[in-house]
Parts: C-alpha cells; sequence; structure tokens
C-alpha cells in the first residue's frame, strides 16, 4: 500500500509540474508517440543501461537529445533522471503512462544504484565476529 501511495503522490507531482511549465512558461512539449521514434529493444536498453544506450544513441545513432553541460553532469551522476526528463519532454503529450513509469524506475533505479554501492565499498569491522578463546582473568584492587 505504501508503494502504490508513493506512485500516486509521483504521479501527481509530475502532472503538477508539467502543467505549470505548460502553462505559465514558454516550454513547449513534443507531440510525437514514443514509439514512432524508438522501439521495444531502445526501450529495455535505456532502463537497464542507460549511460551506455544514451552515449551510443546520442553520439552514433543521432536518436535522442544531445550535449550540453547539464545534459553531462546529469548523464554522469544521475543518468536515468536524464532519460526521464528527457522522456517528459519529448513524449508527455502521447505517451503519459510511459513518462510516469520511467520515473518510477528513475527513482528505484537511482537509489538502489547508490545504496549497493555505498554498501560494496563501506569499510568492513573486523570486529563483528571474534572466533578466538576467553582468557580468565581475576580482578584485584590494590589499596
Amino acid at each position: 500500500m505504501r508503494s502504490l501511495f508513493k506512485i500516486a503522490i509521483i504521479f501527481l507531482a509530475i502532472t503538477g509540474a508539467t502543467t505549470l511549465l505548460l502553462n505559465f512558461t514558454e516550454i513547449q512539449f513534443g507531440k510525437v508517440d514514443y514509439f514512432d521514434k524508438h522501439g521495444w529493444f531502445f526501450l529495455f536498453s535505456i532502463a537497464i543501461f542507460p549511460r551506455l544506450t544514451l552515449l551510443l544513441s546520442g553520439l552514433i545513432f543521432n536518436s535522442i537529445e544531445f550535449g550540453g553541460i547539464v545534459w553531462w553532469l546529469s548523464f554522469f551522476i544521475a543518468p536515468r533522471f536524464l532519460v526521464s526528463t528527457l522522456a517528459t519532454i519529448s513524449y508527455w503529450n502521447t505517451n503519459q503512462i510511459l513518462v510516469i513509469i520511467s520515473w518510477l524506475i528513475a527513482l528505484g533505479g537511482e537509489s538502489s544504484e547508490k545504496f549497493v554501492i555505498t554498501k560494496k565499498f563501506r569499510p568492513k569491522s573486523s570486529f563483528k565476529e571474534y572466533k578466538g578463546e576467553t582468557i580468565e582473568a581475576e580482578f584485584v584492587v590494590k589499596d
């Protein structure tokens, strides 16, 4: 139930931000259907390998928006957020469910990736388990 509540909050936040951007700024969202430009293979590869897919499709195939300092920063720091942002700008009018799924993958994927990396490189304590003998000692107070 908690994850369903999170999905509803994310959906409302993205819908609200999109509505504000459309009504109060000069930003225009694309009206192209996702499946007119890309297929299922691209969808799965960008969900599983976002950096590799973004790099190949931007440099070699020219099938996505590419370049700029913000693009490169998000490419190295949080590529799934870059994918979700590009999906929101390009396909919000035609594939809203696909955009919501991309944001859910971005939020879940980035947080789990960072958790695994920090857990893997965290120094391990050698005092968790002691496999030695206990030494009996007598405690004497000297006056």
